[in-house]
């Protein structure tokens, strides 16, 4: 059985979830940044492997070497944008589970017989779970950055 809540009382329940959503709203931001510069990334070094490919039809082509290095990295930044945007997806399913938490507090109140507390829960536990996904795709897409710088400056000595 309910106590009875004033209000205010269900207000602040329903707008409980809100740090989560505004939490995973920063980690949102971060993540979508880097994941636009990891695309950004992407797309300036294939512009250049078609370049280098127009030139080596010519005769005194020389940069077999940079073609093979750009082939690599496009190809570990191909499997870092995947991570980044895990993580990206990751945090947005997480804002809509907490939205969906403060909705099913919101009808737990409003519609008498809806017992809301177990969905409740489950919402915003898997909201979680989802975060701690997201936080590991980052986790292995930092990991993914440092193997790749350290890869293209070990290529050029």
């Amino acid at each position: 059985m309910r106590t009875e809540f004033s209000v205010i009382q269900i207000i602040q329940l329903i707008l409980a979830p809100a740090v989560m959503i505004n939490a995973c709203g920063l980690l949102l931001l971060a993540t979508s940044n880097k994941y636009s510069s990891v695309l950004n990334r992407i797309r300036l070094l294939n512009e250049e492997k078609r370049k280098l490919f127009k030139k080596a039809g010519e005769k005194n082509f020389e940069e077999t070497q940079r073609l093979e290095s750009l082939s690599r990295q496009l190809g570990h930044l191909i499997q870092r944008a995947m991570l980044v945007r895990n993580a990206v997806m990751c945090y947005t399913g997480a804002i809509a589970l907490f939205i969906l938490t403060s909705l099913l507090i919101g009808f737990g109140f409003l519609i008498k017989g809806f017992e809301s507390d177990s969905a409740v829960m489950i919402a915003f536990l898997v909201g979680m779970m989802a975060i701690l996904a997201g936080v590991i795709f980052s986790f292995l897409d930092a990991k993914r950055g440092y193997e790749i710088v350290r890869f293209d400056v070990l290529v050029d000595e």
